[in-house]
């Protein structure tokens, strides 16, 4: 699975990197950005919950 957050959607919330640290960070101006585009498969789960709960629906896997 991959994943990327759009920049332009983003506003930071930090959701997702509540709920899947491994895969995601937060910038040094506060908006999430993906440490590992490839998901491994023990954090997929993880990841579609960060998607379907990001509050600007930012965030796409596939």
């Amino acid at each position: 699975m991959k994943v990327s957050v759009d920049s332009d959607h983003c506003r930071g919330h930090g959701v997702c990197v509540a709920l899947c640290p491994e895969v995601f960070t937060l910038n040094d101006d506060g908006y999430a950005e993906v440490q590992t585009p490839e998901v491994p498969a023990d954090h997929a789960s993880a990841v579609l919950v960060a998607v379907s709960a990001c509050p600007e629906h930012a965030i796409t896997a596939s």
